[in-house]
């Protein structure tokens, strides 16, 4: 008897001490589905490393909960995309993914997410089918929308008086968007329009077409290791000493250092550089700098800002998952401090925000950067966002 009371008394004591503690809380997860492998894998590298530099600057946490940041490689492939998302949302149950290099592989994996009941905050990928008309509520971009920054390199180039020029871009989704995007902006005459495989090393018969047409300028976007053979290609086949060299995405911290010298005088279009002044840009491409040892670019500083826009939605609905309304509904108001400075969200959750052009030139070190040279358009919306009807 005296042990049955005993233990009684024991069971009572547990059940009332532990009564407060609540049960540990289970992390929520984010799938980061980049391109980790082959020429696109520096690209991937920027967004791992960009969103693993915000967890840890958040402790570890999203809005106050544990978190982790589970990391895929699509391989550039849209079905290995597929496959790797449906495996993280069965095996993972991941809540939210994000990275996403290419716009093909982003089309391919939409739809399971949005199925899981889980989010899309893409750090790259904006292609045109989901900002109008099929927008949806469980997307978002911390990127661009595709034709947005070649608007911009339109607008300058038709400010620049330049009369002609040939546009060149590989034959994905992307491509055919950028070069759409610019043509809707520029007002002189396209004097060659020119797509290209999406594994091309040699452009010697692209020079060669160049050469015929014979433009006053060229305009292009080959992302990765497309940029770091076509720039360099450019420059030693002599075009550059005749026919300036405007891109988008192509001349970054991604590849700069393995174009060399062949940047040297070149210009871009984008929404950011880690020269844009504001003190959380300064104190972003500082910590970022310190911790892996590079320059970011504006992929590490898209991922970057993904997991601070999660963060700010799972603060406002105090860490719960569950509530994908008032999720979505916090996340639209974008309450977070952007390595850009002001953010905001279309209508179909793509950024509205600033291009820049910039210069590739020396800095002090010797080292090839994009120097700030001017705003083209501020608080660009994409042209897209009219369609959108979002539900």
């Amino acid at each position: 008897m005296k042990r049955l009371i005993k233990s009684g008394a024991l069971a009572l004591f547990l059940s009332t001490s532990l009564a407060g503690v609540a049960p540990a809380q289970e992390p929520v997860k984010i799938g980061l589905v980049s391109t980790m492998s082959g020429p696109g894998g520096v690209m991937g590298r920027h967004h791992k490393d960009g969103a693993e530099l915000a967890l840890e600057q958040l402790g570890g946490k999203l809005g106050g909960v544990p978190a982790e940041i589970i990391v895929g490689d699509d391989q550039q492939k849209p079905d290995i995309g597929r496959q790797v998302v449906e495996g993280m949302l069965k095996r993972d149950k991941v809540k939210f993914v994000t990275g996403v290099v290419f716009s093909n592989v982003l089309l391919a994996i939409v739809d399971p997410i949005v199925s899981a009941g889980s989010i899309l905050v893409s750090a790259s990928g904006g292609p045109s089918e989901i900002a109008g008309a099929k927008c949806m509520r469980q997307f978002f971009s911390t990127s661009w929308q595709n034709d947005q920054a070649p608007e911009a390199m339109g607008e300058y180039m038709t400010s620049q008086g330049i009369k002609s020029v040939a546009i060149l871009a590989p034959n994905m989704v992307a491509g055919k968007d950028m070069l759409t995007g610019f043509k809707r902006y520029y007002k002189g005459k396209v004097a060659a329009e020119i797509y290209t495989n999406f594994t091309q090393a040699d452009y010697q018969s692209e020079m060669t077409q160049i050469r015929m047409a014979k433009p006053d300028a060229v305009f292009v976007f080959y992302p990765g290791g497309l940029g770091i053979q076509f720039v360099k290609q450019y420059a030693q086949s002599g075009l550059q000493k005749q026919i300036p060299l405007y891109s988008v995405y192509t001349q970054n911290e991604t590849t700069i250092g393995a174009i060399g010298g062949a940047v040297a005088g070149n210009y871009e279009a984008g929404f950011w550089s880690a020269g844009l002044m504001n003190p959380v840009n300064a104190a972003f491409v500082e910590a970022f700098r310190k911790k892996y040892g590079y320059l970011p670019s504006e992929y590490a500083a898209a991922s970057y800002d993904a997991i601070r826009l999660i963060d700010s939605g799972m603060r406002a609905t105090g860490g719960n998952v569950d509530n994908n309304d008032a999720l979505i509904a916090a996340m639209e108001k974008a309450e977070f401090d952007s390595v850009r400075g002001k953010f905001k969200f279309n209508t179909n959750h793509f950024p509205v925000q600033d291009y820049y052009l910039f210069r590739l030139e020396k800095n002090d070190k010797g080292e090839y950067y994009r120097k700030q040279e001017k705003l083209i358009l501020a608080q660009h919306g994409d042209s897209y966002a009219k369609s959108c009807q979002m539900k």
